[in-house]
């Protein structure tokens, strides 16, 4: 009865208006169900029809932005008014996760409703690696253009492109434009990675003719152009040996790289070119409904804010990172009040996630933290099992369709959201696909706190499964990279890493920062976590 009540009340509210789209609202005796979508009906026992308008849909995906770095999450020393201002507009989750705590997992998990581990190509991929979502995979935005709705991908992508012979300076193909988007402008892999090129639908953009042939290579040097290694004193911030390749804009990177000069991106003007190419997509398409899958580089490593936002923040570059992030959100979002359909666009902002303060560069990240806890109240962050790694900021506002101003608890993950939005708007998830992606609309959508019952965290040579409140870690050994990453120099993240042949089990509602394991005292618990978690990574899906 109470979800009867508080459907016709948002009804009521004229949150859902009545155009565009033919749907049915349908009331039954177990409850009342809103499936907004092109002839889509819901089973119940009476019934009526009304035709309801579907979202705009936009995904800010941040980049290793932890759950203290925003303002509406207890950020102190960075400012974020516009992240902010979706929180008070929207539904601000303190229970949602992506599901690693490394990057090309969690998008692969974003956009197929699939776990990476049962994809074992599915990994941190260098930039030349070939796309790991196989092209007819039924895709986030496959379900989209099934829709109807136009799709686009603009910023980092990371999930391999090409076939694993590119040629740079021809056709690259496959890309996003195979697996669902019909724009595509995106960072091949990461901004420390080469090539240091944006790839405008199957070309580099920018490359001309006239520049000698790009030429990338992981295997070791290629051409004659300086690396971190053989000419230092070229650098603007040292980096350490893995990220000592071919210097681009006075940073070398990850791996090496040849010609193509013309077509090289400028770091410091990558927030704005995301935001400039984003808010023209939305203006050549804002008369029919959209996805857009806006995909930031903020705060990956390096970080290089453009000028307009350096000292912005107390606590130096990495701040300051976050805080051109936030101004792209603002751009965002007068964007759509300019054309009038801000009331009419669902916005998730979410991470890929957990954080870092060094993850290769010295550029003053532990130097100038400032005491910043950028996992908030919970431990550890990027590449590890703990809560910090993959418990991450999620914020979704859809002013005519969900609630605001609300703090949810429900256990979200990001795997759910491909079955979540299919819902949404109408489209049917195949049998065989998005095997993972569980249909929480009505918590995400702010009226219910009935998530997930548990969550699978996926991270480097390890897991973490949290039930209810209890989370267990089970027996492992992280590499000692992982260890050096986080505790080489002491700062805020700094935290023991779990090796070892010993479970860690906690209970998060006593425990929140993941202080006292609790193996030895509650072996009857570690055991069915542990059944748990086996039986999802070997079983057909978390969603059947």
């Amino acid at each position: 009865m109470n979800d009867i009540i508080g459907t016709v009340h948002l009804i009521r509210q004229g949150l859902f208006r009545l155009e565009n789209t033919k749907c049915y609202v349908a009331a039954g005796m177990a409850g009342l169900g809103l499936i907004a979508g092109c002839a889509h009906r819901a089973d119940s026992g009476y019934g009526g029809e009304a035709e309801v308008k579907r979202p705009n849909i936009v995904i800010v995906y941040a980049d290793d932005v932890g759950y203290g770095d925003i303002g509406a999450y207890g950020a102190e020393l960075i400012p974020t008014p516009h992240i902010d201002r979706l929180a008070e507009q929207g539904v601000r989750f303190t229970s949602a996760y992506c599901t690693a705590s490394t990057c090309t997992p969690s998008r692969y998990s974003l956009l197929t409703g699939d776990y990476a581990f049962r994809n074992p190509q599915a990994e941190i991929l260098a930039g030349d690696a070939p796309m790991v979502i196989e092209p007819g995979t039924f895709t986030m935005a496959e379900a989209m253009k099934e829709a109807g709705y136009r799709t686009a991908v603009i910023g980092k992508w990371h999930l391999g492109i090409g076939d694993g012979d590119v040629d740079w300076n021809a056709e690259i193909k496959p890309g996003p434009i195979e697996v669902g988007f019909n724009v595509s402008f995106i960072i091949p892999a990461t901004n420390d990675r080469v090539p240091t090129v944006w790839v405008d639908g199957h070309r580099v953009h920018d490359w001309s003719p006239d520049d000698d042939p790009i030429r990338v290579s992981y295997d070791g040097p290629i051409g004659d152009l300086p690396t971190g290694l053989s000419h230092p004193e070229l650098l603007r911030y040292e980096a350490d040996r893995q990220h000592s390749g071919t210097i681009v804009n006075g940073v070398s990177r990850i791996g090496f790289m040849d010609g193509g000069q013309s077509a090289w991106w400028d770091d410091e003007d990558m927030g704005y070119e995301i935001a400039r190419r984003s808010r023209a997509f939305i203006e050549e398409n804002h008369q029919e409904p959209f996805f857009l899958f806006m995909s930031m580089h903020q705060n990956h490593d390096p970080r290089l804010p453009h000028p307009d936002f350096i000292g912005k923040s107390e606590t130096g570059l990495r701040g300051d990172d976050v805080v051109e992030l936030d101004w792209v959100v603002g751009d965002l979002l007068a964007t759509l009040e300019e054309l009038g359909i801000r009331e009419d666009t669902l916005i998730l902002f979410t991470s890929d996630n957990g954080p870092i303060f060094w993850d290769g560069y010295y550029q003053g990240a532990v130097e100038e933290a400032n005491g910043h806890r950028a996992s908030g109240p919970y431990r550890g962050g990027k590449y590890l099992a703990y809560e910090g790694g993959t418990r991450v900021t999620t914020i979704l506002s859809w002013p005519r369709g969900a609630e605001q101003g609300v703090v949810s608890e429900a256990m979200l993950s990001q795997v759910d959201l491909l079955s979540s939005l299919a819902v949404l708007i109408g489209v049917e998830v195949p049998e065989n696909a998005a095997v993972d992606s569980q249909n929480h609309l009505d918590a995400w959508l702010g009226r219910s706190i009935e998530g997930r019952e548990h969550v699978v965290q996926q991270a480097i040579n390890s897991f973490g499964i949290r039930k209810g409140d209890w989370k267990l870690i089970p027996a492992t050994n992280v590499p000692a990279w992982v260890d050096n990453k986080h505790n080489r120099y002491d700062n805020p993240l700094s935290t023991t890493v779990h090796t070892g042949n010993e479970p860690y089990l906690f209970n998060l509602a006593d425990d929140p920062g993941e202080t006292t394991n609790l193996a030895d005292e509650f072996p009857e618990i570690v055991e069915k976590l542990y059944a748990l978690l086996n039986e999802l990574r070997e079983g057909r899906g978390d969603r059947f």
